[in-house]
C-alpha cells in the first residue's frame, strides 16, 4: 500500500523558514519523481516544485523559485521543501505527490499523479 506522510509544518512569522518531510512507502521511491503541492484556505490545488528521480533536477512555481528548495534522500525514502523567506500568502496545507508513472518527470499535470500524503499546514502569520 503506497503511504506519504508529510510532517513539518507550522506557525511561522513572516520571513521564517520551515523544512516539510515526506516519508514514503509501498513503493520503489528510488524510480519515481516526486513533487510538492499545495492548497490554500478557498483555492484549489497548486503546484509547487518537482525533482527528478535522482534529485538532479528540480523545478519550481515563479512564485516559489529562490525561496523553496526541494531535495530527496532516496536511501531513507524521504522527500524534502526547504522553505524559507515566507510570506502569508504562502499558508496552505502542503502535500507531497507521487506519479502514476515511474521517471515521469515533467510539469505538474495532475492527470499524472495517483497519490498524495494527508497534508501538512504550513500558516505563516505574525
Amino acid at each position: 500500500e503506497v503511504q506519504l506522510v508529510e510532517s513539518g509544518g507550522g506557525l511561522v512569522q513572516p520571513g521564517g523558514s520551515l523544512r516539510l518531510s515526506c516519508v514514503a512507502s509501498g513503493f520503489t521511491f528510488s524510480t519515481y519523481a516526486m513533487s510538492w503541492v499545495r492548497q490554500a484556505p478557498g483555492k484549489g490545488l497548486e503546484w509547487v516544485s518537482t525533482i527528478n528521480t535522482g534529485g538532479s533536477s528540480t523545478s519550481y512555481s515563479a512564485s516559489m523559485k529562490g525561496r523553496f528548495t526541494i531535495s530527496r534522500d532516496n536511501a531513507n525514502n524521504t522527500l524534502y521543501l526547504q522553505m524559507n523567506s515566507l510570506k502569508p500568502e504562502d499558508t496552505a496545507v502542503y502535500y507531497c505527490a507521487k506519479p502514476t508513472r515511474p521517471y515521469y518527470y515533467s510539469d505538474y499535470d495532475v492527470k499524472e499523479y495517483d497519490y498524495w500524503g494527508q497534508g501538512t499546514q504550513v500558516t505563516v502569520s505574525s
